[in-house]
């Protein structure tokens, strides 16, 4: 891939931007029900004791990243689709409408714009869709592109447009302060320093040129660590590493302006009517 993009010499060439009460407010409820969806699911599929579930929920994603992670981490054997079928399948979509005023701001902006999740891909797309922002974005890093099924190729995968896309090493997993999580940690994840650097050479991006958009703290500061501008998002107050902060992901313009600096209003305008292309998940 081009690392420049369109961007030139620009300030920044990229933006990556996490998916999940990122791009659409935590007043959505997908959190809560995606929550509740992973509770049944370690209830009545791994057979949990249900005095011990919401708690251990909430400890194995705060220790692990995500619950799933820690489930794996603790030794629960269950298939990664399947899973992912169960918690998000069964989400509030319709709670997610089309956000014109999001996508007129994304297609303005010069930069490369990636996904970076630890969603699914599937979840990822339907986001997307709903917020008719499917076409902004040059791909998706998932949970697939960081977590690669065994039996398949770890180095490489071909997606459309015969782009290579590599997909993250095996290798050992770090927290956001350096602590070793693997074995303990088999899945690679956010808020891991590792999976933030798998995701910026998976995205053949230069950190000190991309801007990271999460609302995750602990994403934040592992974001910082492996050199990336950082915006925590959905706050009203900077948090550790972030570098500006944005209640609400519309107020991208007012709170970061050189994202457009150098761009003639002729360009911008340009970048709203044209065609985007198709986003290509990276998985």
């Amino acid at each position: 891939m081009d690392v420049a993009g369109k961007s030139g010499g620009a300030k920044y060439e990229c933006l990556l931007f996490d998916l999940d009460d990122t791009l659409y407010p935590m007043s959505s409820g997908l959190n809560l029900a995606c929550r509740k969806n992973i509770e049944e699911y370690m209830l009545q599929h791994l057979q949990i004791e249900e005095s011990e579930v919401p708690r251990m929920c909430l400890e194995l994603y705060r220790e692990h990243g995500t619950t799933m992670a820690g489930l794996k981490a603790l030794g629960h054997e269950f298939d990664d689709d399947e899973f992912h079928a169960y918690v998000h399948g069964r989400l509030p979509y319709d709670a997610l409408k089309p956000d014109l005023v999001l996508r007129n701001l994304l297609l303005s902006m010069p930069q490369r714009k990636i996904i970076f999740t630890n969603a699914d891909k599937a979840h990822a797309a339907e986001v997307l869709s709903r917020l008719c922002l499917e076409d902004c974005f040059e791909g998706i890093i998932c949970f697939e592109t960081l977590n690669p099924p065994r039996l398949q190729p770890v180095d490489f995968i071909t997606v459309p447009d015969d782009d290579v896309i590599e997909h993250a090493p095996e290798s050992t997993a770090t927290d956001c302060t350096g602590n070793n999580l693997s074995p303990k940690s088999p899945i690679l994840c956010k808020p891991s320093v590792e999976a933030i650097e798998a995701a910026i050479r998976i995205a053949n991006v230069d950190p000190q040129k991309t801007i990271f958009f999460d609302d995750s703290a602990r994403n934040i500061a592992s974001g910082k660590a492996a050199g990336l501008h950082t915006v925590i998002v959905g706050s009203s107050e900077l948090v550790p590493g972030a570098d500006y902060v944005l209640r609400s992901i519309h107020n991208i313009r007012e709170a970061i302006p050189e994202i457009w600096e150098g761009e003639e209003g002729q360009q911008l305008e340009q970048f709203i009517q044209s065609t985007a292309v198709e986003t290509v998940i990276l998985a």
